[in-house]
């Protein structure tokens, strides 16, 4: 039994996937570039916690099987990494699908329970131990794995914490793998939404696409003998009705009927953020957002496309121009970017990724202060994962990318609510506390 960061860990596992679909284990998938451009950074990392006081001697057991029985039918996450060297200095890679195996650890806190995660204003640090694979690299799963499960047991509920490597999955595909393993945790034979394992490459791609990468290049970017302390994170909660009424305000400003619900929250706290760092009129603040290519594309790729599918927008105003100009300002700005992300943008932008590769590298903090980030959606589906024993009672994400300027988006725990994880200084944080505009809209 190890013991680390306030919980202990009873054991760590295998996971193969059960065999009764016959996938072929030889099964090799190429990446994309919407893929191979996550590969020196950490992977994805969601938790679901739910209140459960009576545990049962079968629950990890039963976890365990109902794990096994649903990577069945997605062989990426049971596979490994391949990275294959050319003679012209550049790699490629694919994803090859030998049921190699996921990791489950199973683990126990023995002093925390469900509201000392949900009650502070602040996620407590133990949440981070919470997961698995933290500090693991995309790229160095040739030999981790590419997925793992970490349930740990609280006082009085039970924590599933779910590490999967960005370049095999995007957000979308994180939860689709986990709405399907809670169906089938809760005694469904077969999952209602099957993934589709083929990968997106436009016409004149060449496969396996190359790009330039060494490890030894990568361990120096990463290198540092005094990491940065993780910044603070604090979630703030909108309800539907304060939602609606945000959207109506930012649309009468802006005289259109065009901007998004999740526009408008985003441009309110974009203007917080910029308020309580008091940044000069002046000076540029950016917006990086992520915009979703499944609908985009002609025709759609369908919300069962299984890899990324995503690509990164910035919105950039000046401080004085997004905070003279109401909610209304920023929210169109924000519009007009993502409406530039046709077919013929996002085909254009991907070719011109397979001629010049460019990997992200993610280090404590965005480029500047005046950058912040936004992850993740709410239309993801976070509080149906029942797996047996009812719907979880919150969401929390792992220490995986965290840096200074990120914000993470989750559908809230009741129907049309939002959750916003931001991590910012501490000082920022406790001045959007006493942000008017902010807390009018806040929920505590």
């Amino acid at each position: 039994m190890n013991t680390m960061e306030g919980i202990q860990v009873i054991s760590e596992t295998k996971i193969h996937a059960s065999s009764h679909n016959n996938h072929d284990t030889a099964h090799k998938i190429d990446l994309t570039p919407w893929d191979l451009q996550f590969f020196p950074i950490e992977g994805i990392q969601k938790g679901l916690l739910f209140s459960n006081q009576n545990h049962t001697p079968n629950q990890i057991q039963h976890l365990k099987h109902s794990l096994s029985s649903t990577l069945a039918f997605f062989p990426p996450l049971a596979g490994r990494l391949a990275i294959l060297q050319h003679p012209d200095n550049t790699v490629s890679s694919h994803i090859d699908c030998n049921n190699a195996g996921v990791s489950f650890v199973h683990a126990v806190a023995l002093n925390t329970t469900v509201s000392d995660i949900l009650q502070p204003n602040y996620v407590p640090r133990i949440v981070h131990s919470f997961f698995p694979l933290n500090g693991v690299k995309n790229y160095q799963s040739t030999s981790q794995p590419v997925l793992a499960v970490q349930v740990t047991e609280l006082v009085d509920g039970i924590f599933i914490a779910i590490s999967i490597n960005h370049v095999v999955a995007d957000g979308r595909s994180f939860w689709h793998f986990v709405n399907s393993w809670a169906e089938i945790s809760r005694g469904s034979p077969k999952i209602s939404k099957l993934p589709s394992l083929q990968r997106c490459f436009l016409n004149g791609i060449h496969r396996p696409v190359r790009f330039p990468f060494t490890i030894d290049e990568q361990k120096k970017h990463t290198q540092n003998p005094n990491p940065p302390t993780p910044p603070m994170e604090r979630f703030f909660h909108f309800t539907k009705e304060k939602i609606a009424q945000l959207k109506s305000k930012a649309n009468a400003e802006a005289n259109t009927d065009k901007i998004s619900s999740l526009q408008a929250l985003l441009t309110l706290l974009w203007r917080s953020v910029t308020r309580c760092q008091q940044i000069e009129p002046r000076e540029e603040v950016r917006y990086v957002l992520s915009v979703g290519a499944r609908p985009r594309m002609v025709p759609p790729l369908g919300e069962e496309y299984f890899g990324n599918a995503a690509m990164v927008a910035c919105v950039r105003m000046k401080a004085g121009e997004l905070l003279d100009g109401g909610v209304g300002k920023g929210a169109s700005e924000i519009n007009k970017v993502i409406s530039l992300y046709s077919h013929d943008w996002i085909k254009n932008d991907y070719e011109c990724w397979v001629r010049t590769p460019k990997l992200f590298r993610f280090g404590s903090s965005l480029p500047d202060s005046n950058a912040l980030a936004i992850s993740s959606s709410p239309r993801f589906n976070v509080y149906g994962n029942d797996f047996g024993w009812g719907k979880p009672v919150g969401v929390r994400s792992g220490g995986a990318n965290k840096r200074i300027g990120k914000f993470t988006v989750f559908a809230g725990p009741e129907e049309g609510s939002i959750d916003v994880e931001v991590c910012l200084p501490y000082e920022v944080l406790e001045a959007m506390d006493n942000d008017r505009e902010l807390m009018d809209v806040v929920t505590k």
